[in-house]
């Protein structure tokens, strides 16, 4: 795997905070902060002591970073070429030399605080991290491209599962919300960029499927696993549950329906039942194993 260059970046006249700054940047820190917050989140509801939910979050924090380096470090010569200003590489406030090092650092970091959680915690964590370099060096261009996105939202409460006091195994229904999550979140991730994507020759499975019928795909996975979530837990849903996925059900409904004029109104809308997906896995954190 060759590391493109980018003299800009490498120059002297780049200071070092610029260059920090850029790396911070690189590291698409939205995901990564949303995505640390809300395991964390997950492992204070499961039942973690204080000191496991810490190392919980640092060991997701750095799978994170690892993953969102790798992504921007390999995709950094497509970037420069499609001249996508505001990334970090195509401004020249980084080298990509820099992001694939801070990307193997992060990696590295991941292995030992995976495992401290537990060697079947560490062993899930890891493959969801793995899947997540997979899809960038890989199957991001073709139409396995949802299978990593899959497996990397389902390890995630797997490994708040299994960091609980005596390392249940998660429940069924947790791993299949995390999955489903997983697949709206790449059919969202990607669909602003399908078009762009079409035109460099990146053809995954959105891609594929073309911006009219991504989006008109979108809220299903998300809709599923608001099912999963309110009917998968034993007992019975309460009204608050079958109110949530009628909720859901008639929102992602508009949201299609009025997307086919409007389409912010439709990803709005997906947005909004992710959310919702979001607050119930959190209000069933107790039962996750």
């Amino acid at each position: 795997m060759g590391i493109p260059e980018q003299p800009t970046a490498d120059g002297p006249a780049v200071s070092w905070a610029v260059r920090a700054g850029g790396l911070a940047g690189s590291c698409h820190p939205g995901p990564v902060v949303a995505v640390t917050a809300l395991m964390v989140a997950l492992a204070v509801t499961a039942g973690q002591d204080p000191a496991r939910c810490v190392l919980t979050g640092a060991a997701v924090l750095a799978g994170q970073l690892s993953v969102g380096w790798c992504n921007d470090a390999f995709d950094a010569r497509r970037d420069i070429a499609a001249g996508r200003r505001g990334k970090p590489v195509v401004d020249g406030t980084v080298g990509v030399a820099q992001v694939w090092v801070a990307a193997y650092a992060a990696l590295a970091l991941c292995v030992p605080l995976s495992f401290a959680c537990g060697l079947w915690a560490g062993a899930v964590h890891l493959a969801g991290v793995s899947a997540a370099w997979a899809y960038d060096l890989r199957l991001k261009a073709t139409a396995w491209s949802w299978a990593p996105y899959a497996v990397g939202f389902a390890s995630l409460p797997a490994f708040v599962a299994l960091g609980v006091p005596g390392r249940p195994w998660p429940a069924w229904w947790v791993v299949t919300a995390g999955a489903l999550l997983g697949i709206g979140a790449h059919l969202g991730d990607v669909l602003p960029d399908i078009r762009a994507d079409l035109a460099m020759g990146v053809r995954g499975w959105p891609q594929r499927l073309g911006p009219d019928r991504a989006l008109l795909l979108l809220p299903v996975p998300l809709v599923a696993a608001t099912g999963v979530l309110v009917l998968g837990p034993a007992g019975p849903p309460g009204r608050w549950g079958w109110a949530a996925l009628a909720m859901s059900a008639l929102i992602a409904t508009a949201g299609t329906l009025l997307g086919r004029r409007w389409e912010r109104l439709a990803f709005a809308a997906a947005v909004t039942v992710a959310a919702a997906d979001v607050t119930l896995l959190l209000l069933r954190g107790t039962g996750i194993a």
